[in-house]
């Protein structure tokens, strides 16, 4: 057992498997009492139960660590909650959140419905929100906290994951959000996007080329949970973990401007000037989604 979260309460969403579990159980390690959540589904969202959380809880236990299990769904509001409420009547505190629960339901964008999209937002981002929402308000009166939120490369876009990459890019501006919100209350807020071999990545028809372990994604959660994290000023920020690889990710910010003569635009002066003077921020998905396809038509397994 380390001390690297001597003293501190962690809640961990989706903490039942893969990188979640990793969390949950590094964090532990490093002395923090944990909230372990997980609603027990497969990937798709479908058959909940109870057990997978009990079992990491039963993990941490037999480490010599201290956790509690609930087995809720965070995509309501009184699952968000009772995640929050866990910690306080069991702990009496809460120092850090970990939102990494999600869900897959893969359609192309033209033939997904409603009910492909719907649980996959709920389950990241009103997910993230519904824990964010309860803990933030605790950790204001507390003058300090940490939360994290668990985003995607795929924010950039994808080909058939619309609802997917559509609440990874949503975290980011929740996570933002909240830095900026919160940062006068002592409360730190950052994202995390991982690459690492999970059931969920396992499906990626893509031979990935950075790619590491859940437990490299855990030890860097946990520095992010910790003081040190909080004294360097560590907020608002988006990092890639991919094994050996750390990376973080620029703040948005525009480009280029052009102004109108007169103060107006037209269609045709904007078709005339807009090209030379604005002009476009080339899409790297778009080269790379070429070269993907170029390989499944030569029978190779694209790399990205």
């Amino acid at each position: 057992m380390g001390n690297f979260l001597a003293g501190k309460v962690v809640a961990v969403t989706g903490a039942g498997r893969g990188i979640g579990r990793a969390v949950a159980l590094a964090a532990a390690a490093d002395g923090a009492k944990v909230v372990v959540n997980d609603y027990g589904v497969a990937v798709d969202g479908a058959s909940p139960t109870s057990e997978v959380a009990e079992a990491v809880v039963k993990e941490i236990g037999a480490a010599g660590g201290d956790a509690v299990a609930v087995a809720d769904d965070i995509s309501t509001m009184a699952g968000g909650q009772r995640v929050v409420d866990a910690a306080l009547s069991s702990y009496g505190r809460l120092d850090g959140v970990v939102c990494v629960a999600g869900i897959l339901r893969e359609r192309m964008l033209f033939n997904m419905t409603e009910a492909e999209w719907d649980p996959v937002v709920a389950t990241h981002l009103k997910g993230t929100f519904t824990v964010f929402r309860a803990a933030s308000a605790v950790m204001r009166g507390q003058r300090a906290g940490t939360l994290i939120g668990f985003t995607s490369g795929n924010h950039q876009g994808s080909v058939s994951q619309a609802n997917y990459s559509a609440a990874k890019g949503g975290i980011i501006s929740l996570v933002r959000s909240a830095a900026l919100g919160l940062h006068k209350y002592g409360v730190t807020a950052n994202a995390v996007a991982p690459v690492a071999r999970t059931r969920m990545s396992a499906g990626v028809p893509t031979e990935l080329t950075e790619i590491g372990e859940p437990e490299d994604v855990a030890a860097f959660v946990v520095y992010l949970l910790s003081d040190a994290a909080r004294d360097a000023g560590v907020t608002g920020q988006v990092y890639t973990v991919a094994g050996p690889k750390i990376a973080v990710w620029a703040q948005p910010r525009e480009l280029r401007a052009a102004y109108a003569d007169g103060g107006s635009w037209t269609p045709e002066r904007i078709a005339e000037s807009l090209p030379g003077s604005v002009g476009t921020d080339p899409m790297p998905m778009l080269a790379r989604l070429a070269a993907m396809e170029a390989a499944a038509r030569a029978g190779e397994r694209p790399n990205t």
